[in-house]
Order: structure tokens, then C-alpha cells, then sequence
């Protein structure tokens, strides 16, 4: 990889981030990687916003887990976001566990972890964010953003508070606003982490132990969600992990040890508060709102902007119905929009996973923009 480089971007107290819930967080500190470099003219600076359960290692080994990073099929030499073609930045959001102000870092004021004195934060929060450290890494205009996902939920929401400062975006997998289901999604999930005793009302990193068994539980129900059932049967169906079945109630399923699996793994690599507090930006996140319930007046300043937008068939998390809806809006506010439905069978995750459509989908619109946008290709 080209000129990878990882850094944590500090502002002072004269900087304080400022939040949607009336409050401000001051010493904000954002943890980011870049891949690539900036070239003479700045055009080149491609913003990629990362998933709920993500973080800025898009393209590189993961600290933790040692596994490579978390968009082979889209970042890297050769692929449609190219560190030889362009400046890549990506951060961990506001409100992260790896590197980014969030609960788990230490509150100024008391000298211990945050917790629960965190404050609430939201998509535009985390925007506003990568805002500031866009322009302080030298970048007044960004060639493209980039995000499936919450990611595309960030995406969505630079193209309404800073569209100017916009040449392209890409959005996948995602939605202008998170319906019912998805927020009773997370209440699951939120309610298994505040209902383990380890959670301590959110106090648990300054008591030294953690909500392990609640958070496990809370990807469990999530992963199933990321998924179709198609995916589920074709990788497991009612295949049994041994000879016979238990007659109890270990896992007797592939698809329970898979899942237990998934739980158990993900517990050593994110902070319990820190899924407490995406998972409501997330379900606060309407970006209509804001403009009267419109979304294409959400647009409004956006006309100039070109976009990409990418759904799944299989994707019953952000069924194409929202991407459409976004698409209709773009329309409505004479935004450059192209649009399309990619058949797949394996969910939401698709977004992530091999999908050679995709792949050439975000290619072909990219290397158009780049044209437009005079970078050598």
C-alpha cells in the first residue's frame, strides 16, 4: 500500500466539536488512517466513512485482530479507490473505540472513563467531525465520499451540511432515515447490554470489568440482520456441529456456533458504551427531518454533486424501497444521481463481501467523475 499512514488528529479546547444535543465535546481527538497522497492541485481526496461496528483501518491490518482491512474488494492498488490514483483518508467516528473521542476516553473533568456522561451524539455529529479533520489535513474539496451502510448514512448527510465542498458520493446499502424495525433492532440489543450485570450503569471500565456476555448477545441478534436467508441456508442450513444432537442446549447448529462465534470475538475488539451510543445516532438519524420531513429539500444545495447509489436485492436491512426514495429526492433537487439494484443473495453484508457488480459499479462511476474532475487516470 502507498504511502499508508496512520495518525491521531488533537483539537484544543478553542476547537470544541460542536453537538446537535446542545452540549460540545472539548480536546476532541480523531483517529484516522490515509492511504495515498494529496496531489498538487488537492482534487484527489477520497473521505471513506465506515460501518456501525468499523473502524479507519479500510485498508490496512487491524491492530487488534490482526486481520487485513475491512474493504479489500474496493480499496488497494489496482481496485476502484486506488492509493496510487488517490488520497484516501478514513476515521473512526465521534463516539468510536479505536482512537476517537468516545466513552470509553477519559472525561477531562473527572479523570476517568466517560461512561454514561458521554454525551448523545448523531450522523451529523460524526459529519461534522470528519469536517474538521478534512480541512485540517489540508483538503478543501473532496473528490468523493464513500460509505455503505452507517457509512452511507454519513455520506447522505455531507451532501446536505456540506455539499460544496463535494465533487462525488457514493451510498450503498443504506437509507435517508432508520425505520421502525432497524430501531427495534438496536433496542434489542441495547437493552442485552444494559441488562448484564458487568454493565454497572455504564460505569464498567472504571470498576475494571466488562459487559462481555451483553455485547455478545447484542452482535448476535445484530449479525443476523446483516444477513438473508438465502445466505443463512446456503452456509449452514440445519447441518449439526457433531454426530446427534446434544438434547441440550449447547450449540447443536452450525448457525448457533457460528453466531456464539461471532459474539465472542467482537467483545475484544469494541467497547459496549460505544455500541450504545452509535446504535442511537443511528436510530436519530432522519435526515429529512431537518427540512421540514422533505429530503428533497435536504438536496437543495446539492444539484452540483454527483452521486452513486447501490442497493441489494437481498438486503431486508435497507431493502432498495430506501435507496429509491433517496434516488427520487436526488431527482427532485436536480442532483446527477445514478442508480442501481444489484442482484445478490447474500444480505446486507453484500456491501463488504465479493460483489463483482459493485466493484465495477463504484469503478465506472469513479473513474467518470475523475474525468470530470480532470485527475489522471
Amino acid at each position: 500500500m502507498v504511502g499508508t499512514d496512520g495518525g491521531l488528529m488533537r483539537f484544543g479546547p478553542d476547537r470544541p466539536l460542536r453537538l446537535d444535543s446542545g452540549a460540545s465535546l472539548s480536546n476532541l481527538e480523531i483517529a484516522y488512517r490515509t492511504y495515498g497522497e494529496l496531489n498538487a492541485d488537492r482534487s484527489n481526496a477520497v473521505l471513506i466513512c465506515h460501518a456501525l461496528t468499523l473502524d479507519q483501518h479500510v485498508a490496512s491490518t487491524h491492530p487488534i485482530t490482526g486481520k487485513p482491512g475491512w474493504w479489500p474488494h474496493v480499496v488497494g492498488p489496482g481496485k476502484p479507490i486506488d492509493p496510487e490514483r488517490h488520497f484516501i483518508i478514513s476515521s473512526n467516528v465521534v463516539g468510536g473505540c479505536m482512537g476517537t473521542t468516545g466513552p470509553s476516553s477519559t472525561d477531562p473533568l473527572t479523570g476517568k472513563p466517560y461512561g454514561l456522561a458521554f454525551p448523545v451524539i448523531t450522523i451529523a455529529d460524526m459529519v461534522r467531525a470528519q469536517a474538521m479533520l478534512v480541512e485540517a489535513l489540508g483538503v478543501e474539496t473532496l473528490f468523493a465520499v464513500v460509505g455503505g451502510s452507517m457509512g452511507g448514512m454519513q455520506v447522505l448527510q455531507w451532501a446536505a451540511d456540506y455539499p460544496e465542498r463535494l465533487f462525488s458520493a457514493v451510498c450503498i446499502a443504506s437509507a435517508a432515515r432508520h425505520s421502525a424495525q432497524n430501531i427495534a433492532f438496536h433496542e434489542v440489543g441495547r437493552q442485552a447490554i444494559m441488562a448484564d450485570p458487568d454493565w454497572r450503569g455504564g460505569d464498567y471500565a472504571h470498576q475494571g470489568v466488562r459487559p462481555e456476555k451483553g455485547l455478545a448477545v447484542s452482535r448476535m441478534a445484530a449479525h443476523i440482520t446483516y444477513l438473508s436467508e438465502a445466505a443463512l441456508q446456503r452456509k449452514f442450513g440445519r447441518e449439526l456441529q457433531r454426530d446427534g444432537l446434544s438434547w441440550g442446549f449447547d450449540a447443536d447448529f452450525q448457525v448457533e456456533s457460528y453466531l456464539r462465534h461471532q459474539g465472542a470475538t467482537f467483545v475484544d475488539r469494541f467497547d459496549a458504551n460505544s455500541y450504545l451510543y452509535i446504535t442511537r445516532a443511528m436510530d436519530y438519524f432522519d435526515l429529512a427531518a431537518a427540512h421540514g420531513g422533505s429530503l428533497a429539500k435536504a438536496f437543495a444545495r446539492a444539484s452540483q454533486v454527483r452521486f452513486c447509489i447501490l442497493s441489494f436485492t437481498s438486503d431486508w436491512l435497507y431493502p432498495t424501497t430506501e435507496s429509491r426514495a433517496v434516488v427520487k429526492a436526488l431527482n427532485a433537487a436536480t442532483a446527477r444521481a445514478s442508480f442501481v439494484e444489484i442482484e445478490s443473495d447474500k444480505g446486507h453484508d453484500a456491501f463488504l463481501l465479493d460483489e463483482p457488480v459493485m466493484v465495477r459499479a463504484i469503478g465506472g462511476f469513479l473513474d467518470a467523475a475523475g474525468q470530470a474532475r480532470g485527475l489522471a487516470a
